[in-house]
């Protein structure tokens, strides 16, 4: 495992006043911009292909594909927020519109009727099915392919580590 004291994440720089500024190393700075240029440019080309491909959001396969992953195909909203990162409310917008395209069902809850749930319908699952082959090509296109074999179980780990720290 990686220790802050076997890392040195950080150094001083001194700005225009001459006074220390806390600054990244240069080695952590590099892999930082480079995770978040690389991050943002997948996440926009996925997001183009899903679009004009099959009319479909990322947002919104990402939510067809928890729904379809769960059990009865049905989660509780606070927890579908929880797995795709949206807020509350945001997710209800999204959920609106999905509900409105026919993809998803919200109702009660049946094991607490104070709770919503949502649930993949049948015309949500093949929307997944025909969106799933074009999210499948573009992360291969632009992630998987770019990786040696060895090197994934690396980068699962952690990641794995750097989910578990932000959780």
């Amino acid at each position: 495992m990686v220790t802050s004291s076997s890392r040195p994440a950080t150094g001083e720089a001194t700005n225009g006043s001459g006074k220390a500024v806390p600054v990244l190393d240069p080695a952590v700075a590099a892999l930082w911009r480079d995770m978040l240029t690389s991050h943002r440019r997948t996440l926009v080309a996925l997001e183009e292909d899903l679009s004009s491909r099959t009319g479909l959001s990322l947002a919104q396969y990402d939510v067809l594909l928890h729904l379809h992953e769960a059990p009865e195909h049905r989660l509780r909203m606070s927890e579908l927020s929880q797995a795709v990162l949206f807020t509350t409310s945001g997710l209800t917008r999204l959920i609106d519109r999905m509900e409105a395209a026919g993809w998803v069902e919200r109702g009660r809850s049946s094991d607490d009727r104070r709770g919503v749930s949502a649930t993949l319908t049948a015309a949500g699952a093949g929307m997944l099915k025909s969106a799933a082959a074009v999210h499948l090509e573009g992360v291969q296109r632009m992630f998987t392919r770019h990786l040696e074999p060895a090197e994934i179980p690396v980068l699962a780990a952690a990641f794995a580590r750097l989910n578990a720290a932000t959780t």
